[in-house]
């Protein structure tokens, strides 16, 4: 079963939450607002007020926890360009889920050791 396949391969359990984002694609230029759909530790499914590219590299603000990271646009839904899928820099907490899943404070904690 494909479904099954795709959701065994993630990297973190997803989680969906709905937070308001700013999105910046580099300093003096595109900048837009956005909202989460779905997150993870690795990154998350986004609405965006206007449409990225697959590939491009970009800042995300989450206003709630006032978090950044840097972040690639790794995936454009083909039936609404304004849905898209990033992966963040560095797999982590930017969301401000307050009970995250189990799986996020383990990869979190390895890939602080050494």
């Amino acid at each position: 079963m494909p479904s099954t396949r795709f959701r065994d391969s993630r990297r973190s359990t997803r989680v969906p939450l709905k937070v308001i984002i700013a999105i910046e694609e580099g300093p003096g230029s595109l900048s837009c607002e956005g909202v989460t759909i779905i997150v993870n530790l690795h990154g998350a499914l986004i609405a965006t007020a206007i449409g990225l590219s697959a590939g491009t590299k970009i800042s995300i603000h989450v206003h709630l926890t006032d978090k950044q990271s840097a972040a690639r646009v790794v995936y454009v839904d083909p039936e609404n360009l304004l849905h898209c899928g990033i992966e963040l820099e560095k797999p982590r907490n930017i969301w401000g889920v307050p009970l995250p899943p189990g799986d996020w404070e383990e990869i979190a904690a390895a890939e602080i050791r050494p």
